[in-house]
Formats: C-alpha cells, structure tokens, sequence
C-alpha cells in the first residue's frame, strides 16, 4: 500500500498531462494506417522522452502502444484492412457491419470493449502481475507448440463451412512464414536465390498485401457512374448501439478479455493470436453462430476486448521476469533500460514506487483512450462517404508508405502487391485470407518449440502429452474442431431435412 500512495504521488505530475494525449493522438493515427504498427510509433518516440522523467517516458510509449492496439480497427470496420496484426479478427464482422451501413455502431463498439479490456487487463497488471507470472514461467517448447496448434484450430471457425479450404490457407500461409533464414539451423529456405528474402516476409507485409490490396483488385470494376453509393452525413451517427446490444456483448467482452490476459501474459504470443481464439470461443459458444462473420456486434466486441486486454497482459511477463510479451513490449523494455530501470524481479524492490506509478498510469491511459475515442469516432465513421475511387488511392498511398517504412526496403512494396494478387485469385476461388494469415502468425511459434521439444525430449514425441499444460491445449484444439464439425454436420442435415 505504501508503494500504491508513492506512486500516485508520483503521477501527480503536469507533464502527464501532455505526454499521454500526445502519445494516445500519435497511437491511434499509426494504428490505423496500415504498415505503421505501434511498435514504429514506440520506436520514434524514444528519442524524444530522453529527457523526460521515467515515469512520464514510459507512460507516453505505454499511450501509443494502447493507442495502437485500438488504432488497427478503424481500418479494419472501415476499408476492411487491419491496421495491426491485432485487429484482424475485428474485419470478420466489423467491415459487414461498415457495408451495412453500421460503422459508426462498430466503431463505438470496437471503442467500448477495447476501454474495457484495457482498464480490466491494467488492473490484473497492477494486482495480480506475480501470480500470473509464475504461472507462465510453468510454460516450455511443448506448451508453446500446444498453444500453436490450438491457435490453429480456429481455423475450423473462420473457414466459412468450407475446413478444407481453410487448411489449404493455412498451409500456405506456413510456408510463407518458413521463407527466409531458419533461426535454429542456419539454413537457407525457399529464397530461390534471392537474397532479399533471406530475412523472411515481415508480417504486417502480408497483412496489408492479403487485405487491403486484395479488396482494392477485388474491387476492379467498379464503375463510378453506376456504383457509387452517396451517403447522408446526418444519418452515419445515428446507428447507434441499443441497450440489448450491450447487454448481449458482456459476455464476449468478458470472455475476451479474460482470454486476452491469459494469452498476452504468455511471452512470445499477443493481441492477434488472443482475439482469434475468443473470437472462436464466442462463436462456438453462441447460440446464433451463423450470423457471425455476417456483420455480428459480438464478434466486434469479443476481438477488441481480447487484444486490449493483451495490453495489459504482454506487459506482465516483462516487468516481473523480464521477458517481452510481444514485440511492442520488446521495444518497451528497451526504453525501461533507457531510463535506468531494468524490468525484472528486482525492480520491484529497487524501483518500486516507479513501477506502481507505471503500472497506475496504465489505469489513466486507458480512460483517456475512452475520451479521445468518443470524441474522434464520428469523424472516423465519415470516411465511409469518401468515394471508392479516391478512398483506394489514399489506401494504395499508405500502404506502399507503410510497406517501405516497415524496414526502409523498396522490395518490401513489391510484396504486398505480389500477395495482393495472389489473395486477389484466392479470393475468386472462395478461398478465406484468415487462416493464411493464421498461418504465417503461428508458422514460427509451432515450428521453432516443435524442434525444441524433441531436442529436449531426445526425438520423443511424449513430450506433448506427459505434460500436463501441454495436454489441456491439445485436448483443447481436438474438442473445438470435433464441436465446430459436430455442429456444421447437423445444421447441414436440417437443412436437408428442411429442403426435402
């Protein structure tokens, strides 16, 4: 308690008062530009909190970092590309929602769950941090991979009833992610020669190529004559959620949130693969889960509280054992050693009262993420009356600008638009771009603690269910795609039945 009180004294600071506006300002505008993830916008700003107190550096970068995490969805509701790895779960429904006519209502939703799932995730930071660290410590390669392959069975519920064609993407978006250096062996893979693919495909490349240049081309013969849709300003913010919407999104905002701690708390995971598999739960587990994908509220709800929620959770792991939780915490801890504080055990005893107002203040910039947020949310919903053939430009601009940026390569914007036109003739073919993304996301998770286990096992593939953590994912996995194939089975019946 007496570290508590320090460190409310110590937020008791004027220069808070600008450092987390700006840096929630600065989270969101690079959260929604596809490419500019907030890991960049973490990095940029480091330079400039050199001179700032700790605590007011780390809650600046803490702000772009929740800001970000928020950000992604307004392009993903809004012109269906994530802005984040994070949001791409929040496209199944929030960019049917957007065609509706309902952006405004996504957005608020996206806006809501996301304040709740950050403020919920920053208080198990702040009281719960070293329980929930001990437990991820009982975390090994087998459990890891476990994770992955759970992880990987979501893919039986964003396949659209169509699973064969959700594991031929996931397959290839594992290849994809196999491209480039092996990080064990050393060796080369599938470079063909060319030496700029010795590093691998970036993620966010093919995130923008899968969904913002596929939905441009896929788009092509849009005619502004006859396809234009003109849209009364006065009616967009008039959508708005009811009290029975809010009412049916708490439990997805609950099981979302609860998901997203436990998964973000776990090193090396995130925001994306969480709000994938409370997205999946949520589905299963609804008692309409056809509408889902179709422009549902829930599925909004349930994938932002999820990766909001991670917030809080990635941030577990690298104060208490010093071990990012992501990459967006990674670059956090190096601004931490920046400032003289060296996440870890330690800190909690060397630098306590710093850590608490740290861990305090993340409380404070997920209520001014509620402020900012309402009050640009409508100005966000007018995009959707920015005609199609200037709005694809302005996409085309940012994300060639975002590609480039990613890591100062021009090679990188060749990617995206080879991706774009090979999900473009998916896409024809029916296909999901989901699970490919799934793929690429949980290729190198599954792969590098697969080959860990069974260094660490002797070749013995036991490993995987002689532990007990290990086992519970795997049952897991085998029990969602065994109820999701169930289900579809017998829905397909009665309609048969139903035809017939």
């Amino acid at each position: 308690m007496e570290l508590v009180l320090s460190g409310l004294n110590i937020l008791l600071n004027w220069q808070l008062l600008l450092a987390i506006p700006l840096g929630m300002i600065l989270g969101i505008i690079v959260g929604a530009i596809p490419g500019l993830t907030s890991d960049l916008g973490i990095i940029l700003m480091i330079p400039l909190t050199y001179t700032l107190e700790p605590t007011v550096a780390i809650l600046a970068l803490v702000s772009i970092y929740v800001g970000g995490t928020y950000g992604g969805s307004i392009t993903a509701i809004l012109i269906n590309t994530p802005g984040t790895s994070a949001n791409a779960a929040t496209l199944f429904d929030g960019y049917p929602m957007a065609q509706k006519g309902e952006a405004y209502k996504a957005l608020s939703m996206a806006l809501y769950a996301s304040t709740i799932g950050g403020l919920i995730g920053a208080f198990v930071l702040l009281f719960l941090a070293p329980p929930i660290a001990k437990v991820t410590l009982m975390f090994g390669p087998a459990e890891y991979l476990s994770l992955a392959v759970f992880g990987l069975s979501v893919i039986a519920g964003v396949s659209n009833e169509n699973i064969f064609k959700g594991l031929i993407g996931a397959c290839i978006g594992i290849f994809v992610s196999t491209i480039g250096l092996d990080v064990i062996s050393g060796t080369v893979r599938f470079t063909f020669g060319n030496i700029q693919l010795r590093r691998g495909i970036d993620l966010i490349i093919a995130l923008i190529g899968l969904f913002a240049i596929s939905e441009i081309l896929m788009k092509a013969k849009y005619n502004p004559k006859t396809d234009r849709t003109v849209v009364d300003g006065s009616s967009i913010t008039k959508m708005k959620i009811t009290k029975e919407e809010y009412k049916r999104c708490r439990k997805p905002i609950t099981i979302g949130t609860i998901i997203g701690i436990i998964i973000g708390a776990t090193p090396g995971t995130g925001g994306g693969l969480a709000a994938f598999i409370a997205y999946n739960q949520v589905k299963q587990s609804s008692s309409h889960p056809e509408t889902f994908g179709k422009g549902e509220i829930e599925g909004v709800a349930v994938s932002e509280s999820a990766n909001n929620a991670a917030c809080g959770g990635t941030m577990i792991p690298m104060l208490t054992l010093g071990v990012p939780g992501d990459g967006a915490t990674a670059i956090l801890m190096g601004a931490f050693m920046v400032h003289g504080l060296v996440p870890g055990p330690m800190l909690f005893k060397e630098q306590g009262s710093i850590l608490y107002a740290i861990m305090l203040g993340a409380i404070i910039v997920n209520i001014s993420l509620w402020v900012f947020g309402k009050f640009f949310t409508r100005f966000y919903a007018h995009i959707t009356r920015i005609p199609f053939e200037l709005l694809a430009c302005i996409v085309l601009t940012f994300c060639a600008a975002g590609a480039y940026s990613t890591n100062n390569n021009i090679y990188d914007v060749y990617y995206i638009f080879i991706f774009g036109i090979l999900a473009y003739y998916l896409r024809l073919m029916r296909f999901q771009m989901v699970p490919i993304l799934l793929g690429i996301v949980l290729g190198p998770l599954a792969e590098m603690n697969f080959r860990r286990a069974l260094i660490l096992s002797d070749g013995s593939y036991l490993i995987f269910i002689t532990r007990p953590i290990s086992l519970a994912f795997l049952l897991i996995a085998f029990g969602s795609v065994a109820t999701f194939t169930v289900k579809e089975f017998l829905h397909q019946r009665k309609e048969r039945t139903q035809q017939t």
